[in-house]
């Protein structure tokens, strides 16, 4: 194939698939339509309902670039961006499907040609696993394939594949690159140094239903789901240690570099941070492009702790001004082409990233400086007061995560339990205030009403109005007329 690219790559895949009859399926969004997940987490995650009969499948076979986001719930590596050559939090997951089509064999056989012929992976280096009890995937490798038996492994739990709790599920069966031996031990996948061994694609015999229950049934068809990481197949293609060598990390890491005056490289600590900034861009501005929305609860708390991790980061960095608004610009000029939703919301996600990153920073200044207060003296292995931490929550709208975050990194605990206790009372109180509150005044706006009747609403047809102010306590205004809802609306 021609160089090797993120762009190229796509386009091979696709190419790749489309020859062999797969309908070539744009990239689903990452707010799915299943109430178990948070967002979508891999390449077969709008095609459940087909695999699990809901719906009848609109081809038998189908091949997608998927953009997903492990950040919540049961997929989640915010925590280990950063710190690992492959971890991320938004990535692209390239994957072929077969609904009730074709099965192991096919799958199997259509893998080993695309990584060894189409991208050139040497064999040699390549290792495959299979889930401990599939003897016919181990023959179909063996035998048609012609994978060596000494390099085929069988894994337990590794080889089987769950999206969630419930749903879709079945062995598979995942292929490996050897780094060599300057990346750790001997042994394969299943027993060397996983620094070394780099799993590429993963193959999903989708078999099961699983149930609340714990129990599992047959699905109406086996399918094939499969999952080939497209920035983990780069790193090993452009012969890099890790993902974030790779050409669009570098150049998105090329603007951070210009941004902080730091340079990548400078530095286990500052590259971490750079890592952190570039992955977070890339997440937050998928989410807002696709719908999600900074808030305190759900996707939207996901969504906003990536955000505050990022300028955390930044902060670290040394900068102080914004540095989401750029950063968006860099992820849109260097993905727009291939995912042109990003062009057309552009400005949009731009204004959200800039407005949320500018109430974070006051946030951040006031609660860095509490907090360095409190752990002034502090040694590790010691632990931060659960108050303390529910102040910055509570008064500060620091958050918790954000403190656990940066306590970890001086060896600093915190009190989780203590931290629960002040929350549950602050509830309470709140609730008690809310119920106090709202018996004074339902009796207040009784006798109001009757005073100077209801609130003329004029909104149908205008959006201002001058009023008359017919009431005032300080915290609530009651006007003769309005041009606002007083529910829903608008």
């Amino acid at each position: 194939m021609a160089a090797h690219s993120a762009n190229g790559v796509r386009r091979a895949f696709v190419d790749f698939f489309v020859d062999r009859g797969h309908h070539h399926e744009p990239s689903g969004s990452l707010i799915p339509h299943d109430p178990t997940l948070l967002f979508t987490v891999a390449g077969m995650v709008p095609f459940k309902p087909y695999f699990v009969g809901e719906q009848p499948a609109p081809w038998d076979r189908a091949v997608t670039v998927q953009k997903c986001v492990r950040a919540g719930g049961k997929h989640n590596d915010l925590d280990e961006v950063g710190r690992t050559s492959r971890h991320l939090t938004f990535f692209e997951m390239m994957g072929n499907f077969s609904f009730g089509d074709y099965f192991k064999s096919d799958a199997c056989a259509y893998a080993w040609e695309f990584v060894t012929a189409t991208l050139g992976l040497d064999p040699e280096r390549l290792w495959v696993t299979v889930h401990l009890s599939d003897d016919e995937a181990e023959a179909i490798w063996r035998d048609e394939v012609g994978v060596p038996a000494e390099r085929i492994q069988r894994l337990d739990e590794d080889n089987y594949w769950r999206m969630a709790d419930t749903g879709p599920c079945g062995p598979c069966s995942e292929i490996f690159w050897d780094k060599g031996p300057d990346f750790g031990d001997d042994g394969g996948p299943a027993h060397g140094d996983e620094e070394r061994f780099i799993e590429i694609w993963n193959l999903v015999f989708m078999q099961f239903e699983q149930h609340e229950d714990g129990s599992m049934t047959p699905l109406p068809a086996p399918s094939i789901d499969t999952g080939a990481g497209l920035e983990r197949i780069l790193s090993v293609l452009e012969g890099v240690d890790s993902v974030w060598e790779t050409d669009e990390f570098v150049r998105l890491l090329a603007t951070i570099s210009d941004i902080t005056g730091v340079q990548h490289g400078s530095s286990d600590r500052t590259d971490v941070s750079q890592h952190i900034l570039a992955d977070h861009a890339r997440s937050s501005t998928f989410l807002i492009s696709d719908g999600v929305f900074p808030s305190n609860e759900d996707r939207g708390y996901v969504l906003r702790r990536i955000i505050r991790r990022a300028v955390r980061h930044a902060w670290l960095l040394g900068v102080e001004d914004l540095v989401m608004p750029t950063l968006v610009d860099a992820v849109v000029a260097i993905m727009g082409d291939d995912y042109p939703d990003l062009v057309s919301n552009h400005a949009f996600v731009r204004d959200v990233l800039e407005r949320e990153e500018g109430r974070f920073r006051e946030t951040l200044r006031t609660g860095l400086a509490i907090l360095d207060d409190a752990l002034d003296g502090m040694g590790e292995g010691s632990t931060l007061d659960g108050d303390i931490a529910f102040k910055l929550h509570d008064t500060y709208g620091f958050p918790l995560e954000l403190t656990q975050e940066i306590t970890a990194e001086k060896g600093v605990a915190v009190d989780n339990e203590a931290f629960g206790v002040a929350m549950a009372r602050q509830q309470e109180m709140a609730r008690s205030a809310r119920k106090d509150g709202s018996t004074a005044a339902v009796g207040d706006l009784r006798s109001v009403l009757e005073a100077g009747g209801p609130t003329e609403f004029v909104g149908r047809d205008r959006d201002e109005a001058e009023a008359v102010v017919v009431y005032f306590d300080g915290d609530m205004v009651v006007l003769d007329r309005t041009p606002f809802y007083a529910e829903s609306g608008g």
